[in-house]
């Protein structure tokens, strides 16, 4: 069952900051719990969505604002991705949301924290009705491009 809620509790953010450095490339990942909860922290009008077993998050969306345009980030654990929880989540993000804004890697140079190859989810956003902007973001942490969606 996904649930929907503002505020995050105690237990839930140690897990959603390794699941964001688990699945994210290793050069955006936080290394101290302090810096992961000052960056939930600073985020303007956050949602959360989450997918939880047992206590366990399996999966988490987010959205939030951010100069006036509404922004989303999905992770899925390793071990629960290809069951169309990432589409799940997506596509309850879709119908809560007018517009959905993202920066995406789209390309597979990345590594994450395991030593594995960062998989550019472009592809799987397309499919998911989603457009590429000619935008992007470029800096020592990150190369990506800029995506949107909007509801017809």
């Amino acid at each position: 069952m996904i649930t929907c809620i503002s505020t995050l509790n105690e237990f839930q953010i140690p897990q959603l900051m390794k699941l964001w450095n688990e699945e994210f490339p290793a050069q955006l990942g936080y290394g101290q719990l302090d810096d992961f909860e000052q960056y939930l922290s600073n985020l303007i009008a956050p949602k959360h969505w989450l997918l939880e077993e047992h206590g366990k998050v399996l999966a988490w969306a987010l959205t939030f604002q951010r100069e006036d345009e509404r922004w989303f980030a999905i992770m899925v654990a390793s071990s629960h991705q290809g069951m169309r929880l990432g589409s799940r989540l997506l596509l309850m993000l879709q119908e809560h949301e007018a517009v959905l804004n993202g920066w995406v890697i789209d390309h597979n140079r990345d590594v994450k924290a395991n030593g594995s190859s960062y998989q550019s989810p472009l592809e799987f956003y397309l499919r998911l009705g989603f457009e590429v902007l000619s935008v992007r973001l470029e800096n020592e942490k990150i190369s990506a491009v800029k995506i949107r969606w909007t509801k017809k």
